[in-house]
């Protein structure tokens, strides 16, 4: 199975080093970003599995950059925000209905608590296609059956 990809964004160089170290005993690619622009380009090119980001960003501002992932992955990229800034009730429903984010964090958050849900996050995720067949095999079956006609029915002249 392909290594699973963490997208971590954040201005603050401590904040997104101090993520990366929660993921640091396992086994993901973590990809790095500074600001909403540079997050978008990776996102395009590595497809990663699961963003983490700060809602306050330079250039693209986090929740138009969950918007977007949430948009063209068509929700295969699950996003987590987190922030300092944007608290209460409101802007974490806005964040989950409106913009497609799975999770939201206000700082300080809960380590352990970010954690587990970015693991079941990447778990659902793992989980999800891993014994399904391919549209062809389904295609196949489907022109099989068809040609079959109905299971029991017995030729009548």
């Amino acid at each position: 199975m392909a290594e699973k990809k963490i997208l971590l964004v954040d201005y603050d160089t401590k904040n997104r080093d101090a993520l990366a170290q929660l993921f640091a005993p396992y086994r993901y690619k973590i990809l790095l970003a500074a600001d909403g622009t540079t997050a978008y380009e990776s996102f395009k090119i590595e497809s990663p599995d699961l963003v983490i980001l700060e809602a306050i960003l330079p250039k693209l501002h986090g929740f138009d950059l969950t918007k977007r992932i949430a948009q063209e992955s068509k929700g295969r990229t699950s996003v987590i925000i987190v922030t300092g800034l944007y608290r209460g009730p409101q802007y974490k429903h806005e964040a989950l209905t409106s913009f497609g984010a799975a999770a939201y964090f206000e700082k300080p958050f809960n380590n352990d608590h970010l954690l587990q849900t970015a693991l079941d996050l990447l778990k659902e995720k793992s989980d999800f296609g891993v014994d399904l067949p391919s549209a062809a095999e389904v295609i196949q079956f489907l022109n099989d059956r068809l040609q079959k006609g109905p299971a029991g029915a017995s030729a009548q002249g």
